[in-house]
């Protein structure tokens, strides 16, 4: 079924109650999307989808606008964030190719190199938590730069990927936080929903997005109704379990 011609849904519905935001996710290695698994990101490989031919970014993003207007899409710079190469390139022309999308790009910087990355990059920079060496550096940047940065904690398992700090001091978060389980990622295990709840009681009014394991939309469902701001999907998108349909009838139901 095809979503009614000139039918945009907001974030927000007709008593401006916030929806879960929907935010694509496109993981970038040698300029090629791919399928990211469990964080293993050795063993990532060009992502195979419905959605388009191959897996050239800009026709992938093509492929995500077509099933909705999704005004965010977090791009992940994998080669960046492994110290071994960087896709600004393949960045700099989604930006070029769909300038109504905002881009959250996480290029695996520490907190004391974001600054010059805001003043040359447009977009919201994602601040990786397994990227940061202190805490203190990253509540400098977010008292400077508030809008434009993105804190994702990453957690492995059960153990927290960065500066101890970072995660039980919520004061130092900016106010729109990720929570990243990197091993339910690509696993189709559904979201890490106790640390979610953890997070989202300590968060106070920052936004939380969820992050990995998303299965369908009785996931979406249940996180909207728990009370997150925001999900991060690829692989539920990409093999088709959210689809046009899903995603119209997530929005119908609650506008």
């Amino acid at each position: 079924m095809q979503a009614a011609a000139g039918n945009v849904f907001t974030n927000e519905n007709l008593q401006g109650d916030p929806l879960l935001k929907l935010i694509p996710v496109l993981d970038l290695k040698d300029g090629r999307v791919v399928h990211a698994r469990r964080g293993e990101r050795s063993a990532y490989r060009p992502v195979e989808t419905l959605l388009c031919q191959g897996s050239n970014p800009v026709d992938l993003c093509r492929g995500l606008l077509r099933l909705h207007p999704f005004t965010t899409i977090y791009v992940a710079d994998l080669d960046s964030i492994a110290d071994t190469g960087t896709n600004e390139g393949a960045v700099a022309e989604l930006h070029a190719v769909f300038p109504q999308v905002t881009f959250w790009v996480d290029a695996g910087l520490p907190a004391a190199a974001a600054q010059d990355w805001l003043h040359d990059h447009e977009g919201s920079l994602v601040l990786g938590s397994e990227s940061q060496t202190g805490a203190q550096e990253v509540a400098a940047l977010v008292t400077g730069e508030p809008d434009r940065v993105i804190l994702s904690l990453d957690f492995r398992g059960d153990v927290f990927q960065g500066p101890e700090e970072l995660l039980s001091q919520a004061r130092l978060w900016p106010q729109r936080v990720i929570v990243m389980t990197l091993a339910r990622v690509g696993a189709g295990e559904g979201p890490d929903y106790p640390r979610l709840t953890e997070i989202m009681d300590r968060a106070g009014d920052r936004e939380v997005m969820a992050a990995g394991g998303v299965r369908g939309d009785v996931d979406l469902n249940r996180l909207r109704g728990m009370g997150a701001n925001g999900v991060l999907l690829a692989s539920a998108l990409f093999d088709g379990r959210i689809g046009e349909d899903e995603i119209t009838a997530f929005h119908e139901r609650h506008t």
